[in-house]
């Protein structure tokens, strides 16, 4: 970053730029200084958008859509990496840093089915398409009646994959469609209760370098507080975990005053075993809240419950 240039790099999807944008926004609010001209977007594709058809655990888990993205900032050729946080891998690369949280948007997960269904009201035999092991693996534990089958592809693919009839219904952030205007596809938001999310599912994260001090400053004006504390509990509760696209976790955060209450799950990724706890406390100790959460889950799971999940 120059006095009077800050470099975003972004994914090309919709969703990617739409979040690019709203980090643009917020910076030109907090700083009169800036505008459209001297904060610029740059499109930086990722393995992960190019190989679309495999499992992402078969080609090497979420940070394939960081990577290429922190690669740039490494090599100064942007400033800011804009990511869905819950895309994050567990430890950043030597360097980088995660200087700030936007607001979080509704976390939860959404149900999109033909008909019109609920997800209760599936009927037995519907195949449901999604890329992730987590919502695999609690949709076959509540309803093992279900098939579900690998569906990636950015949010307009997917929901053209579901009009075009190859899966009778998809999950998807309901932050994501949100964000992209298209809440009024969803047939049913699924409580945590029914459906716990990913780990920092609906924050949006921005990375940078550790010593770039400029930066780090300019992103301190719009980070937010509250999103960053819950976020800091649920990566803790992954790090413990030391969880990967292999395993199926799921993790939630939630704030009244100065308490901070986690809720989180292992899983096996055929539904067979599920393990889940909650733990609260003060909401200064977030880390150790999501540590102490990831050691109960452990203990109760036992030895060798997340090899080969």
């Amino acid at each position: 970053m120059t006095a009077s240039t800050v470099r975003i790099g972004t994914r090309g999807s919709p969703l990617a730029l739409a979040q690019a944008r709203e980090v643009r926004a917020r910076l030109i609010a907090a700083r009169p200084d800036l505008d459209e001209d001297t904060v610029t977007i740059t499109v930086i594709k990722t393995t992960g958008d190019r190989v679309l058809d495999r499992p992402l655990a078969d080609i090497g888990g979420k940070g394939l859509f960081t990577k290429e993205i922190e690669d740039a900032l490494l090599e100064s050729s942007v400033d800011i990496a804009v990511h869905s946080m819950k895309d994050v891998p567990t430890w950043l690369p030597d360097g980088l840093t995660i200087a700030c949280l936007l607001p979080r948007e509704d976390p939860r997960d959404a149900l999109i089915a033909r008909d019109g269904l609920t997800f209760a009201d599936l009927p037995a035999g519907a195949v449901i398409g999604t890329a992730s092991l987590r919502r695999q693996a609690q949709v076959l534990a509540r309803r093992p009646d279900l098939k579900v089958v690998s569906l990636r592809g950015n949010v307009g693919t997917r929901l053209d994959k579901l009009a075009q009839g190859q899966v009778d219904a998809t999950m998807l952030a309901l932050a994501g469609l949100r964000r992209l205007g298209k809440a009024d596809v969803v047939t049913a938001i699924l409580n945590p209760s029914e459906m716990l999310p990913a780990v920092a599912q609906g924050a949006i994260g921005l990375e940078c370098r550790a010593d770039d001090e400029a930066t780090r400053e300019l992103l301190a004006l719009i980070n937010h507080a509250e999103t960053e504390t819950r976020v800091a509990a649920e990566r803790a509760l992954l790090a413990r975990l030391d969880g990967s696209c292999h395993t199926p976790i799921a993790g939630l955060a939630e704030l009244a005053g100065d308490t901070l209450t986690l809720r989180g799950l292992i899983a096996k990724t055929d539904g067979s075993a599920i393990v889940d706890d909650v733990v609260s406390g003060p909401a200064s100790e977030a880390a150790a809240l999501g540590a102490e959460l990831g050691e109960i889950l452990l203990g109760r799971a036992g030895p060798g419950f997340l090899d080969g999940a």
